[in-house]
């Protein structure tokens, strides 16, 4: 696939870049991408909830009222899950949520992701740039000059680009990114793929069979 490139101004440079085919054209794997997705979001949660089973109340263990004779049921001591403040029946505990995924399920993932974005036509490669000082307003007149102002951004470098970074991070749709940090759920999640020159030579080295 052939994408024009374009500068800061979001005008047509008039050179041509070409995507590798084996990176951002090969036959998508949904499952693929649903377990790296899914592995992502696992990582992410804390698995922190705790509540108190009943060997961990601290209340007496005397036997509340007698086995027999009252026409209710047996009852043991006050830390029942049957009364107030007993304890929880199958409560949540801290647990780790994390499972394993082979690099290569998470590799055929990213290759699907973008695959789906170069078909959508969601990918915009732009000449290699950086700004002079961090400046919220030229992030947000180069996300105008490329049209793509309402649309969830991802914009891509080969290394991290701090000035870039600092320009859009307090803008919600907009996330900088240096291709080390780049995964399967950020290009799904964006509508608009912006990557560099630099940074399509860079992701295809990475994930080149």
């Amino acid at each position: 696939m052939e994408l024009s490139i374009y500068n800061v101004k979001g005008e047509d440079t008039g050179r041509k870049i070409t995507l590798d085919e084996s990176v951002f054209g090969i036959e998508p794997s949904d499952h693929a991408l649903y377990l790296d997705v899914k592995q992502h979001l696992a990582n992410a949660r804390q698995g922190t909830s705790k509540a108190k089973q009943r060997s961990e109340i601290a209340h007496s263990t005397r036997k509340i009222k007698k086995q027999k004779g009252t026409g209710g049921a047996r009852a043991g001591d006050i830390k029942s899950p049957v009364f107030v403040g007993g304890g929880r029946i199958f409560g949540p505990v801290p647990r780790d949520y994390s499972f394993k995924l082979n690099k290569k399920v998470k590799t055929l993932a990213r290759k699907t992701a973008l695959t789906y974005k170069a078909q959508s036509n969601s990918i915009i490669v732009l000449e290699d740039f950086t700004f002079e000082v961090p400046k919220v307003k030229e992030f947000i007149a180069l996300a105008k000059n490329l049209q793509v102002a309402d649309k969830k951004l991802l914009l891509v470098f080969p290394q991290q680009n701090k000035n870039v970074y600092l320009s859009a991070r307090n803008l919600k749709q907009s996330s900088v990114v240096a291709v080390s940090e780049l995964n399967t759920y950020k290009i799904l999640d964006a509508a608009c793929l912006l990557l560099t020159e630099s940074s399509v030579a860079s992701i295809e080295n990475n994930l080149k069979a």
